[in-house]
């Protein structure tokens, strides 16, 4: 009878927890975030990395600098600037609404990809779980029955130990669903410096307090949201190619699931135009035109237009109204005013959870994932006239150097210079003028950082 007994509570505790994982709590999230890419005129996209970052408070953690050692299994990949990647994940940050005070416990997994920064301090954050080969065979399955391309090479697996997933986690997250008061203001860290990051506290969302281990004690830290990064090794569902002179766009769904919500964009010399396109239906094609000559728009209007435009989009997608500003509000400045040929695109959200799944535990009663995809063009006139200044960076005399230097900044490469020299160097075998182009690269560099730190401390 003690036995039976004894099995029953057994049972109850076991169907408890399993029950407790899967109800579903009167709270609401929103997510959003961008996955930025970079290809050539012939749509193959390109690893990258940028020789200028976007500036992040000195509050937010990163591999780098951890400060506190949440549990990780290895500290050795280093700081975001160490990989060269397919895609830079920016910016997600995770929103939550409820009726009441509550408890969540929140985990990201990144399976083709690296996390690399984040705020609130996590309790698990990078490579931290081995997951066995039959694990990643399922997901794999699972994905390409999604009509998904495959989430892992399982050839370049180790049969015996699998591989690591970089996951984060947040455990116990509080939401604190009043407004906060202001005498509690300094709750939320902020710096005088200026950074894309303040601009997502303007929503409705509830406060939220996460407490973790910090050098062996426990430190709570406060912010309206979860914040994280990272880098990834993947392919987008958007494949853009263009003519000589970059005026006719090809845009190609090489996807499995419709994207809507695209935005070719084109910004020469402070002006600009866009053209809309509503959806792109699985597996076609679109040709769009910007004529050259026509419809030039003034910085600040061509801003005020597609943002807009971009914002009724979010809004469709899900997201409220004042998420959907704070998201235009924190990307403006990089997706409608940098020079350059970019589309901007609403990612499927089958897609993003494929790429980066999310647990929530308790479930909430609904779930939000927006996720914006950006294909920057690195374009055939852009590689000719970075080659016309790398020769002419090789003039001894110093006034035609920095002619040079001052004409490659024109062109408005910014973060994706040094993937535009390495498609202008192709397979030379000149050292002296692989040489030089870095040279010319560096010195960009120096002065598009100055300027930076210059417009961010304003």
């Amino acid at each position: 009878m003690k036995t039976t007994l004894l099995a029953l509570v057994l049972m109850g505790a076991q169907w408890s927890a399993f029950a407790h994982n899967d109800t579903t709590e009167n709270y609401v999230v929103h997510e959003w975030g961008t996955f930025t890419s970079v290809q050539g005129a012939d749509g193959v996209q390109q690893e990258w990395n940028p020789i200028i970052t976007t500036e992040l408070p000195t509050f937010v953690y990163d591999l780098a600098k951890p400060s506190g050692n949440p549990r990780r299994a290895s500290t050795a990949f280093g700081a975001k600037s160490a990989f060269r990647t397919l895609q830079r994940m920016e910016t997600p940050v995770i929103y939550f609404y409820s009726d009441r005070e509550r408890s969540v416990d929140v985990t990201v997994r990144f399976p083709q990809g690296i996390i690399t920064e984040w705020y609130p301090q996590a309790r698990d954050v990078g490579p931290s779980l081995i997951r066995p080969r039959e694990w990643f065979t399922r997901i794999d399955d699972a994905a390409r029955k999604a009509g998904l391309q495959p989430l892992v090479h399982l050839s370049s697996l180790d049969t015996k130990k699998g591989i690591n997933e970089s996951v984060i986690r947040w455990m116990g997250v509080n939401i604190s669903p009043e407004m906060m008061p202001a005498a509690d203001a300094p709750l939320l860290p902020t710096e005088k410096s200026g950074s894309h990051y303040y601009a997502a506290r303007e929503t409705d969302a509830a406060v939220l307090r996460v407490s973790a281990p910090m050098n062996g004690a426990t430190k709570q830290e406060s912010e309206k949201f979860l914040f994280y990064r990272g880098v990834g090794s993947f392919t987008a569902p958007l494949q853009v190619t263009t003519g000589s002179e970059s005026d006719c766009v090809t845009l190609r769904n090489t996807g499995a699931n419709e994207l809507t919500g695209l935005f070719v964009l084109q910004v020469r010399g402070g002006e600009g135009k866009f053209i809309y396109v509503d959806r792109l239906p699985a597996g076609e094609d679109k040709s769009v035109k910007l004529l050259p000559g026509r419809d030039w728009t003034p910085p600040g209007e061509l801003a005020l237009q597609i943002g807009e435009r971009m914002r009724r989009a979010l809004v469709g997608a899900g997201l409220y109204p004042r998420e959907a500003a704070a998201m235009v509000n924190t990307w403006r400045d990089s997706w409608f005013e940098d020079q350059g040929l970019r589309v901007l695109y609403l990612l499927p959200r089958a897609w993003t959870d494929s790429i980066l799944p999310l647990t929530l535990d308790p479930k909430p009663r609904e779930l939000v994932r927006v996720m914006v995809g950006r294909a920057e063009v690195i374009t055939p006139a852009m590689e000719w006239e970075l080659l016309k200044q790398i020769v002419r960076y090789n003039e001894a005399d110093p006034a035609a150097k920095q002619k040079a230097v001052a004409e490659t900044r024109k062109l408005g490469l910014g973060r994706f210079a040094e993937l535009a020299v390495r498609k202008v160097l192709g397979n030379t075998p000149s050292r002296e003028f692989s040489n030089l182009a870095w040279e010319l690269l560096g010195a960009t560099g120096k002065q598009e950082k100055g300027k930076a730190t210059a417009v961010a401390r304003r």
